[in-house]
């Protein structure tokens, strides 16, 4: 076997990998009788229990193939066969992320901003998600209008341009401006409700509809206005949800129906037809019903884009529901699929190194690629020491957190785990078939439009694992050590 291992590098404060050079590439327009026997292969691992994160810890080149025994460990890979287009992978940039940032040190702040956004020296995010007006992540209640004004004529994203527009520009100008922004309400102004409140759900009133669409295209405008380009929006974030924090309530057909004869007609009646719109925007569980609901009825299936969806239908104690994500896939290929938001809730101060974390991140997801997702969005990017800010008292964890006591910043492995995703699998790429012979390991893979084909390779047991990547006719021995990731780009 012809391979070549390297010595674990050292842990990087953030990681600063080259992009530029294209290992084995190869045009895979058509895949059947191409032979990748010869061709070069570089393995990034980042493992527990190691100094190694997002380092090159091994090379070589593919051997041909033969076929694997039932004792041996194999993850096989047909490039020929491809599914959909990857959009994006990011993270969200909250108020409470934009605020944390402000209290970094400006060292810690560009180290902040080239670890995530920067393509080459950290792991190139394409996406970030933000709130119209406040949401849980935010140190207050807050909207762009003075109470009653349903005219909109007091508009003002001010509030924004203090912390969170600032962090948006500088991620934007650290990515080359290829970033997308999708933006999500958590709840609509209170007067515009039938609880009077932004908080503890309620309802949109009936009269306040046109209103509320006018809404979602003077936020466009004026964050437009400010120099940030809006990709897209959701319609309403955790529709199904009453919160203690800002939320409000859309059934399926009234998600329908507001999409349908008010937010899709006003967004194209206002140059705003390339904006994606994306329904649901909550958890797997109820999302089939939703799809349903709204693209079986032509009229408002023509404004959705696609489907939005989080990963805390498991809040019960069950299990993940990802075949609920393939049976959307299934039922509406011509619709897009992104994940919108996940993260670890439940804050505990001492767990920035723990591992399970980060596992949980890849693990959703290798299964949500692999049902048809075509983006992935993390919640927050950063948050402070406390999990927050948050008014609501909903502490959680991000892959970064920032002491604003001391502008200190603290990397955990989850931002290199994600990293194995965004760094290696750019737009433009489609998932190719892969299927490990073990349930010991979970993978997936993917064409990037360079040629380039990436597998991502997870193991959480307690066991290094020997394997062979067998691609058409050629195959690669490698091994990941016990709770580890790999990337493997050839």
């Amino acid at each position: 076997m012809k391979a070549i291992q390297l010595f674990a590098l050292t842990a990087f404060t953030y990681v600063v990998l080259s992009s530029c050079q294209k290992v084995g590439t190869i045009r895979v327009d058509s895949n059947a009788g191409i032979s990748f026997a010869g061709k070069s292969y570089e393995v990034f691992t980042t493992a527990n229990d190691s100094v190694t994160r997002l380092a090159l810890t091994s090379k070589g080149e593919f051997d041909s193939a033969r076929q694997p025994f039932e004792t041996e460990v194999a993850v096989f890979v047909n490039p020929s066969k491809q599914f959909q287009e990857i959009i994006g992978i990011g993270g969200a940039i909250t108020d409470a992320a934009a605020e944390t940032f402000a209290r970094l040190t400006p060292e810690n702040q560009q180290k902040l901003l080239e670890a995530y956004f920067h393509p080459v020296k950290g792991i190139g995010y394409s996406f970030i998600r933000t709130s119209i007006h406040s949401c849980d992540f935010s140190s207050g209640s807050y909207t762009y209008i003075a109470d009653g004004d349903s005219t909109l004529a007091t508009f003002s994203i001010a509030h924004d341009m203090q912390y969170r527009i600032p962090l948006i520009k500088k991620a934007l100008e650290t990515s080359g401006s290829t970033t997308k922004l999708l933006a999500s309400p958590w709840s609509p102004p209170a007067f515009m409700k039938d609880n009077n409140n932004m908080l503890y759900g309620g309802k949109l009133m009936q009269r306040y509809y046109q209103s509320w669409a006018n809404y979602f295209v003077r936020f466009v405008q004026e964050y437009e206005k400010a120099g940030i380009p809006v990709w897209g929006v959701t319609v309403q974030n955790e529709p199904m949800a009453r919160q203690t924090w800002e939320s409000c309530i859309f059934t399926a057909e009234e998600e329908r129906d507001f999409l349908k004869h008010y937010l899709g007609p006003t967004f194209w009646n206002n140059g705003l037809k390339d904006k994606k719109i994306i329904v649901w925007d909550h958890n797997r569980d109820l999302m089939p019903y939703r799809a349903d609901v709204i693209f079986s009825d032509p009229e408002a299936s023509k404004y959705a884009w696609g489907i939005g969806y989080h990963w805390y239908e498991d809040w019960w104690g069950g299990k993940k529901m990802y075949d609920n994500v393939r049976n959307v896939h299934e039922s509406y290929p011509e619709k897009h699929i992104i994940f919108t938001e996940g993260t670890v809730e439940r804050f505990v101060p001492d767990h920035y190194n723990y591992w399970p974390n980060a596992e949980k991140y890849a693990t959703s997801m290798i299964y949500d690629f692999n049902s048809g997702t075509s983006g992935w969005i993390d919640w927050n990017i950063l948050l402070d020491e406390q999990g927050g800010p948050n008014h609501a008292g909903n502490f959680c964890f991000a892959p970064m957190h920032g002491d604003t006591r001391t502008g200190e910043l603290f990397i955990t492995p989850a931002y290199y785990y994600l990293g194995h995703f965004s760094k290696f699998i750019r737009p433009g790429a489609r998932r190719i078939s892969t299927s490990p012979s073990r349930s010991n390991l979970l993978a997936a893979s993917f064409n990037n439009t360079d040629g380039s084909i990436v597998t991502v390779v997870l193991n959480t047991t307690d066991l290094p694992i020997n394997y062979y990547l067998i691609c058409n006719n050629a195959m690669a021995q490698l091994q990941i050590p016990a709770h580890a990731i790999q990337s493997i780009r050839y």
